[in-house]
């Protein structure tokens, strides 16, 4: 049976998180957007940051496993942020040992790469939040946000429900952080594509489960941390994507695996992501992100035609790699209201 989710207690004003690099040690190329995302943090959270060696450091897995087994058995540390994703958490995971994590549950930021860890705390019965990794968001001029900012107040300090409400405006356009300009600089905004829902006929509400489908389909294809299918049942799938930018078809074939291992059947309801349409190093027109996401969009209800035809799916949700972001729970409760067009998350 599914692990009881364990959410980890609420922390203080002034109290200790670690700041920690358990992908990719992008304060160690880009020193300068780290720096002024602990400023930010420091300035709108009020919390002590603690660094770790590997946050730094370009580090083995060994090596980041210790600095986040030393991150939770420290009974200081209140919460752990990720300060960005990368490519190779799934090394990471055989390192560590649930004791600790479980000893003492802590609330844990990220996404991309980072739902390598997502997942195994899942596994083990502890609740985290999708989203908050530091440098994307607070290392810029913007700033995170509100929608950022309310999330993250909720999940960190208040809890309670918050309304997932779709956002009027977007950005996906990118700055280089090896670039000054990346310190003081804007991208232009965009109306947002709006969401689509997907035979929204009645109310589902469950724990979160999913995150970033490409680090999902690595989680299966190494069929390490996945639990007995069933154990997913009732929940509510998280789907997004990342700056990869997998085609339609590839996403296709993704899901198709889920389906044939008897995952996807077993959610309800899914929310999909604005899809990441253009990158720093792959940009593409406007004309080319819009049929982009139509072709992520056809591709996503062609699985769940395939395998769950009756479940409700919403697309357009900003959260994962998306501007602006909700943090949402992973593990926590996520109440979808079809006929009301409204999402609402319990933190």
């Amino acid at each position: 049976m599914r692990p009881a989710m364990t959410t980890p207690p609420k922390l203080s004003p002034g109290d200790r998180v670690a700041v920690l690099s358990p992908s990719s040690a992008a304060p160690a190329l880009f020193p300068a957007v780290h720096e002024q995302s602990l400023r930010r943090l420091r300035a709108e959270l009020g919390l002590e940051l603690v660094e770790f060696p590997s946050t730094r450091r370009q580090s083995t897995p060994q090596e980041r496993a210790a600095d986040l087994t030393a991150a939770y058995a420290d009974p200081t540390i209140r919460a752990v942020f990720a300060t960005i994703g990368g490519d190779d958490q799934i090394t990471v995971l055989r390192h560590l040992d649930p004791a600790p994590f479980l000893a003492d549950p802590k609330p844990f930021f990220g996404f991309s790469d980072n739902t390598n860890l997502l997942n195994w705390l899942w596994h083990h019965g502890i609740a985290a939040y999708h989203g908050g990794s530091t440098m994307v968001f607070f290392g810029r001029a913007a700033g995170p946000g509100p929608q950022m900012s309310a999330s993250l107040r909720a999940a960190l300090f208040t809890g309670g429900e918050l309304e997932i409400a779709p956002a009027e405006t977007f950005r996906e356009e990118e700055l280089d952080w090896a670039d000054p300009i990346a310190l003081t600089g804007s991208v232009p905004s965009y109306p947002s594509p709006g969401r689509h829902w997907h035979r929204p006929d009645r109310v589902v509400s469950g724990p979160t489960w999913g995150g970033c489908l490409e680090i999902l389909h690595w989680t299966l294809a190494a069929n390490r941390w996945m639990r007995p299918v069933e154990d997913y049942a009732g929940c509510v799938l998280l789907l997004e994507t990342s700056e990869e930018m997998p085609s339609g078809a590839e996403v296709f074939d993704m899901l198709r695996n889920f389906g044939e291992r008897g995952l996807l059947e077993q959610f309800p309801a899914a929310l999909v992501a604005t899809a990441k349409a253009t990158a720093l190093f792959n940009p593409r027109t406007i004309e080319q992100r819009t049929a982009f996401r139509e072709e992520q969009r056809e591709a996503v209800l062609r699985a769940f035609a395939t395998y769950n035809p009756e479940a409700m799916v919403v697309f357009g949700v900003d959260f994962g790699h998306t501007d602006p972001q909700w943090v949402l729970p992973y593990g926590g409760r996520v109440t979808i209201d079809g006929p009301a067009r409204r999402i609402t998350a319990a933190y």
